[in-house]
């Protein structure tokens, strides 16, 4: 390790052309003020706009020079301590044995600069710990992978590059043509081309048409930008710590997927990208607070691990990160197409001892991976229709609101034998996965003992343990078995 690293040479800076990439950020919002001011001030024989955008420019400096003076950073033994603040002082500590994902972003002046910001991101954590922006491209480097080394042998970060595996590429032409078959580019097109053709027929009503939809228009377009940027030139290894992700066509971005935060897999399918063969491959990841959560417990964002490829590349990433075949999937009873006529071919699922799986979706076609371990209830839902048909459909929950695995429309003898044979799995895989020195047995006993099931036509209240507290569960006319850690 390079001697600056060390705790021993005290509290460190950030670089010294750190104020001058901050700035980089209100560029395009300074040049956007000149060319306003300007026009605004042609043939006027006055400019005081450009007093305001200059001075504007110049304090922006100044606090940039601020922040680097007041923000310091230590390797203080196993603890890395960051300060910063000026009249509100932030101090953290990140312990590294508990750092489990570094991320390197890199904007465009940054780039040019050679500097790089590190986001930092702890265990049981999904939002960034910590930021140290920014630092040289190989100081950033070097510290990420002492940082991610941890508690592991010192050798290890000097291998860690060396270790990464190739899984997925996505050439530029493919993620070109798969933006222009979103539906959302579609909307772009046709409304550009009715308001063309509108043009022609009623300038005045194109006018006035075009003033209502010019945000709109213009948020698309942002939209189909970020997502053409964001993920240009993808590319994805496979890591020791995770999958580590690297894209961005101005900004570069590379950030890492731990396999421990995995809740699910999803591979989606839309329509218009069928007939080329095309799918898109994203993953739940446990930690991180969505605006949807509102505050329950703990939260998953989504993230692509493949904005688009091939159905070999998706199987080749799901078969590593799931550690084997797809099981053999199943299908709905017959009499199910009486409650579902238009879904009903497009239904299946199936699981074997680690693993369930389900597809879902007739235009935009969906197949979940749900890791047993991971679920935190198992819940048998039975509606008004298919009570009538007797049918049932099983849940597997994970953490999130939003991800399960569902086995839709099952006779009610299979839902029950899912439930009981999917909670006995999800206790061997969580045990398997703890080892002989997991936790001691389960304190529920007293609670849900093992095989019990409270009758459908009730409501009750289980308890169950999601790794980090007691949380309640209610079900309502419907039976719910638990995973015990």
């Amino acid at each position: 390790m390079r001697p600056d690293l060390t705790s021993e040479q005290g509290w460190q800076r950030l670089h010294p052309l750190t104020p001058l990439a901050r700035v980089g950020r209100l560029v395009p919002v300074v040049v956007v003020g000149f060319v306003l001011s300007s026009t605004h001030a042609n043939g006027q024989g006055g400019a005081e706009e450009d007093y305001y955008v200059a001075a504007i420019a110049v304090l922006t400096v100044i606090l940039g020079v601020v922040h680097w003076l007041v923000t310091r950073w230590k390797l203080d033994g196993d603890v890395l301590r960051i300060e910063t603040g000026l009249i509100r002082r932030d101090s953290r500590q990140l312990p590294l044995a508990r750092i489990q994902a570094v991320d390197i972003v890199r904007p465009l002046l940054g780039r040019l600069l050679g500097l790089s910001e590190l986001r930092i991101r702890l265990a049981s954590s999904g939002s960034t710990d910590g930021r140290l922006a920014y630092l040289s491209e190989a100081a950033a480097l070097e510290l990420r992978q002492f940082l991610l080394a941890g508690h592991r042998e010192p050798t290890a970060a000097t291998q860690d590059h060396e270790a990464e595996v190739p899984m997925a590429q996505v050439p530029t032409g493919r993620l070109v043509g798969s933006v222009l078959l979103s539906v959302v580019s579609i909307v772009l097109i046709a409304a550009v081309v009715t308001l063309l053709i509108l043009a022609n027929v009623a300038p005045a009503a194109a006018a006035a048409v075009a003033s209502v939809l010019a945000v709109y228009l213009f948020s698309i377009a942002a939209a189909l930008w970020r997502r053409l940027s964001g993920e240009f030139h993808f590319e994805a290894v496979e890591a020791p710590e995770g999958v580590r992700i690297r894209r961005g066509l101005l900004q570069t971005v590379s950030e890492t997927v731990p396999y421990g935060r995995i809740q699910a897999v999803r591979q989606i399918e839309p329509l218009l990208w069928r007939p080329l063969g095309w799918c898109r491959l994203e993953v739940d990841i446990a930690g991180s607070s969505g605006k949807s959560q509102r505050g329950e417990g703990s939260g998953v964002s989504r993230k692509a691990l493949l904005p688009v490829g091939s159905h070999q590349d998706a199987w080749h990433m799901v078969n590593r990160l799931m550690g084997g075949p797809t099981p053999v999937m199943t299908k709905p009873p017959h009499r199910s197409r009486f409650k579902a006529p238009m879904s009903y071919h497009y239904l299946a699922a199936g699981h074997d001892t680690g693993h369930a799986v389900c597809v879902t979706g007739r235009l935009r076609r969906v197949t979940s991976w749900v890791p047993l371990e991971k679920a935190q209830s198992i819940r048998r839902v039975q509606g008004p229709a298919q009570r009538r048909l007797r049918l049932a459909s099983v849940h597997v929950d994970v953490a999130g609101r939003r991800v399960r695995a569902e086995f839709r429309d099952r006779s009610v003898e299979e839902a029950d034998a899912l439930v009981r044979g999917l909670t006995e799995l999800s206790r061997q895989a969580r045990l398997a996965r703890e080892g002989p020195s997991g936790p001691p047995a389960d304190p529920r006993a007293a609670v849900a003992p093992a095989g019990w099931y409270p009758d459908p036509s009730a409501q009750h209240e289980l308890r169950y343990w999601d790794e980090e507290r007691w949380t309640e569960h209610v079900s309502t006319g419907g039976v719910s078995a638990l995973d015990p850690p």
